[in-house]
């Protein structure tokens, strides 16, 4: 574990180890607020040297999920700064995910008055729960027409500032895993028209002038972007093998032309080679690589350079000190999975740790 435990520093990004914190949906935000528990939970788990929340709405619209946190009132802001402290005092860095779900939701999860929105009018297939109405079918969403699209970006670089603001050390924009921003790049979600629709250039376009306008508020060195290509989570369509492949080694480069810390990607079974190269030799900053990770084979990808670090979601869910076991060589403890999204302590906080 040389690699995986040593120090990590590349350009502003200096971390204590080569080890982050995937995302992971936790559920524990009562009324969209951080709170308490949260901030214990995050606390728990500052053995990584970078720690990136779970998914967190920038604005009403995008709140798919109950009990997801968010970033656009005051309240939050405030609340988010109990994990920031918790995380810091640990002498580890904490980044925010910002996600808007699109049309992986359902409306009763929203705020009244507010309704999911998406490129376009598609409703996804499948089902989510609600606290409210139980499971439910995915609601259609309102399609976003151009002021929408710009209040859309505005909301997300206020988001950003926000984040800022409640003392976190930068954002990672979430377009992965079927939610809205992967939602813009494929064609068989995004059928617009405009310059958001059609070709590969306008169809990262979203993703593009969010960065963008983030990274010109807060440095581009606080942006982080998570993709997953070739996957099918929360009903992605499949659709040409080769525009896929052209689409991320596209938004790859334009990324790395705009500076940010680092690429997140959600690795799966279904990404070729030539995709992994592509996007390697397109971004030059750092490049983190998550799922399906040992931390056997974690070490293996940091000793061959296909990343620059590695990221472990599941594997903190039921181990908080993933990273003293792994230093150890201790066993793990499996996930219990029946409470993993309750409101409460239970299979959150509540995990045994190493003295």
């Amino acid at each position: 574990m040389k690699m995986l435990l040593s120090p990590f520093v590349k350009g502003a990004l200096q971390l204590k180890n080569h080890i982050v914190m995937a995302p992971t949906t936790r559920s524990r935000a009562l009324h969209n607020l951080p709170n308490g528990l949260m901030a214990t939970y995050y606390k728990q788990c500052a053995g990584a040297g970078l720690v990136i929340t779970e998914g967190t709405s920038p604005s009403p619209e995008g709140l798919g999920y109950p009990r997801m946190p968010g970033i656009f009132s005051g309240a939050q802001v405030a609340g988010w700064q109990a994990t920031t402290k918790a995380v810091h005092a640990g002498d580890s860095k904490i980044f925010l995910q910002l996600m808007h779900t699109g049309r992986i939701a359902h409306v009763t999860n929203l705020p009244d008055g507010y309704q999911p929105v998406g490129l376009s009018a598609i409703k996804a297939a499948g089902d989510i729960f609600s606290d409210q109405a139980g499971v439910q079918e995915h609601s259609v969403p309102v399609v976003l027409d151009a002021a929408g699209l710009a209040q859309l970006i505005t909301d997300f670089v206020q988001a950003a500032a926000n984040a800022s603001q409640a003392s976190f050390d930068g954002v990672e924009l979430h377009a992965a895993n079927g939610y809205l921003l992967e939602q813009s790049l494929n064609p068989h979600v995004n059928n617009r028209t405009d310059t958001y629709g059609g070709s590969r250039e306008n169809r990262s376009r979203l993703t593009l002038e969010i960065a963008e306008k983030i990274a010109r508020a807060i440095g581009p060195e606080k942006v982080g972007v998570r993709l997953s290509p070739y996957s099918a989570l929360h009903d992605m369509p499949a659709y040409d093998k080769e525009e896929v492949h052209q689409t991320y080694a596209y938004l790859s480069g334009e990324l790395n032309r705009l500076g940010i810390a680092y690429l997140h990607v959600s690795d799966n079974a279904a990404i070729p080679q030539k995709t992994h190269q592509a996007i390697r030799r397109a971004f030059t900053n750092t490049l983190i690589y998550g799922n399906r990770l040992s931390a056997e084979t974690a070490e293996a990808k940091l000793q061959a350079g296909a990343a620059d670090l590695v990221a472990f979601g599941r594997s903190f869910l039921s181990n908080p000190d993933f990273i003293k076991r792994a230093g150890k060589n201790e066993a793990f403890t499996a996930v219990d999975s029946v409470a993993l999204y309750s409101a409460n302590a239970q299979e959150y906080t509540a995990y045994p740790v190493l003295d």
